[in-house]
């Protein structure tokens, strides 16, 4: 499976500290690489490593005792939990990083401009197969999916779809800017993804229900719970975070590393 890799690092003096390393979501990779070389601009001397492959590949990563830190657009499950305490004998550590409204990605040229989550659903699941059906156009929906070792893929999946089968149509694909780049091109596509990567496409605006108002993903709906699929972007670790990790993830959290968070389009846990 090809993995996104950013390695991201200063001149270090002689005796360095030892790197720390973030490893997993590929929907939180650009942002954790501005924050990573944010920091490292601050912070002469300190090396961080980031790399994507999926929340899966990260929480596996930290499991496996190979990775400091994983970056997560789900919550870790309690298999993971209980896998981390029989090697290590520690629950871990959470810290809520990001607050993302979880989009829907229509063409540009698509005249559909909202859906239910119930209609949602029913396109990803195969009960919803053309456009015309939900007052578009006479022409067949093309699904585009993420991985399923994707923590985006897993929330979706458990959210939206409310743990049913995707449609065998779907078409999977590796990282979320791929599935926008493949919803820009194709005029009936339709995808998923993080808010951060609308570029080329458009969101659709998302109703809880026939009776609810069609909502956008926004500071304010994501903050005020109006969109109906926002949802946190984590940091795990496997041992209370102390020196350069604890620096790291306090600035992350703080004013200066909140504030990238809202500049790459993802929204401030405070």
């Amino acid at each position: 499976m090809k993995k996104i890799i950013l390695c991201l690092a200063l001149a270090l003096p002689l005796f360095a500290a030892k790197p720390v390393s973030i490893k997993g979501s590929d929907t939180m990779v650009i942002m954790n690489a501005r924050l990573a070389e944010a920091y490292m601009t601050a912070n002469g001397g300190t090396t961080l490593q980031v790399s994507g492959g999926g929340s899966g590949v990260g929480i596996a990563a930290l499991i496996n005792g190979t990775t400091d830190i994983a970056a997560s657009s789900r919550p870790i499950k309690t298999s993971e939990i209980d896998k981390l305490k029989a090697r290590f004998a520690t629950t871990g550590y959470t810290f809520p990083i990001a607050r993302d409204g979880l989009s829907v990605y229509l063409n540009t040229a698509n005249p559909v401009k909202e859906l239910t989550l119930a209609q949602i659903r029913d396109i990803y699941t195969g009960r919803i197969t053309n456009w015309k059906q939900i007052g578009g156009n006479d022409a067949q929906i093309i699904l585009y999916s993420r991985e399923n070792s994707s923590g985006t893929y897993t929330y979706f999946k458990d959210v939206v779809l409310l743990t049913r089968d995707f449609s065998p149509r779907a078409q999977t694909l590796q990282g979320t800017a791929a599935v926008v780049n493949a919803v820009a091109k194709d005029a009936n596509g339709i995808g998923y993804g993080g808010a951060a990567y609308a570029k080329g496409i458009r969101f659709a605006a998302v109703k809880k229900d026939e009776k609810s108002p069609a909502i956008l993903p926004s500071l304010e709906t994501v903050r005020s719970g109006a969109y109906p699929i926002s949802r946190y972007l984590y940091y795990y670790t496997r041992v209370k975070p102390s020196k350069e990790m604890k620096s790291f993830i306090d600035w992350a959290t703080g004013p200066a590393g909140q504030e990238i968070v809202g500049k790459v389009g993802y929204f401030p846990v405070k």
